[in-house]
Formats: C-alpha cells, structure tokens, sequence
C-alpha cells in the first residue's frame, strides 16, 4: 500500500487542531494563559469554576449548571462538587474576576479535569468541544510542567546533598575566620 501525501490547507489544519467550529466556522481560541488563570486549587484538586467555564464555552452559568444537573449521573464527586461557604469566601477574596460571586446566594460549582472533559458531552455544542480541547490540553501542559519540576527539584537535591558537605567546609573556616577577627579588636575607653 502506498501512503498518499496529503496537504492540508490552513483552514483544515486549523481544524485538525480543533480550532476551527465546523458550524460556523469560526476560529475558535483560548489562549492557554487564559485558561490557567482560571485554574484553581481546592480541596487538593485543581478546578475549574461553574461561571469561568460558561464564559469558555459562551454560555450562561445557569444554562451550564441545568444540564449537568440533568445529567448528574455523569459527574461523581471526583468529578464536580460544590463549594462551601468558607471555600467560597476564600475564592472571592483570591480572584478578582471572581468578586460578583461575593453577593451571589448560590453556591457555585467546580469542575475537575475528568469533569471538564465531561461537560462537552452534557453540553453538545461545537464550541463547547472546541474549547474542551484546549481546556484538556492545558490541564495536560500543567501536569508535564509539574512533572518536569519535580524532576528539576530532585536533581537539585541531589546536588545540595553533593555539596553540602564541601559548603559547609567553607562555611566553617569562615566562621572560624570572623571569630578571630572578632577576638582581635582591642577595646578603646573604660
């Protein structure tokens, strides 16, 4: 069988890359440092928050949290839960595009990754899957730049223990070198 060279015009590429809606087409992009300024850390999880993500997929917070409680057999608590009222103060003082919720009665929802990935199936819009995609990419961007900081520390620990012992060497015979300077000085008066 022979593989055929295929070539892609802008558009479909831009496709591929789930960056084009087919309905419309329109280009659809979220930048990445969007995204993660809108990544939070709860409960040991990052999330994503109800009115955050219904700005992403262009639709109104009530309309997103209507279809998720029409399909909440999709969302287990590792994959959406509600905050409480302490978590909630503590998001409204911490994000300032968040103030609005200060005065709001309800209690909002936060999404995990696995229930971001989700909330493109509840919602069935083309935008929703094209900003989905970004959304997961980004969560994945985050995990390989953990990991490669993990990494980076480790090593640095490694290196700290390597030479620690020869610092502390140094840091010693400075120690010892100051001191003598200190004893040295003559006292002047009474």
């Amino acid at each position: 069988m022979q593989k055929k060279n295929i070539k892609l015009n802008k558009k479909q590429n831009l496709n591929r890359q789930g960056l084009v809606n087919a309905n419309t087409n329109e280009l659809v992009f979220v930048p990445i440092e969007k995204v993660i300024s809108k990544i939070l850390l709860i409960r040991k999880k990052k999330v994503m928050i109800d009115r955050d993500l219904a700005e992403l997929y262009g639709v109104e917070t009530k309309i997103l949290n209507q279809a998720v409680k029409r399909n909440i057999r999709r969302f287990p608590v590792d994959f959406m839960f509600q905050l409480n009222k302490n978590e909630k103060t503590q998001v409204v003082t911490n994000c300032d595009h968040l103030r609005i919720l200060k005065f709001s009665p309800q209690l909002s929802y936060v999404f995990t990754e696995q229930g971001v990935a989700m909330l493109s199936s509840v919602l069935n819009s083309e935008r929703a899957i094209l900003v989905n995609i970004q959304i997961i990419r980004t969560f994945t961007k985050l995990r390989e730049l953990i990991a490669t900081n993990i990494k980076l520390r480790q090593k640095i620990d490694v290196m700290e223990q390597k030479y620690d012992i020869k610092f502390k060497k140094v840091f010693d015979v400075l120690k010892q070198l100051l001191m003598q300077d200190n004893k040295s000085k003559s006292k002047i008066g009474f």
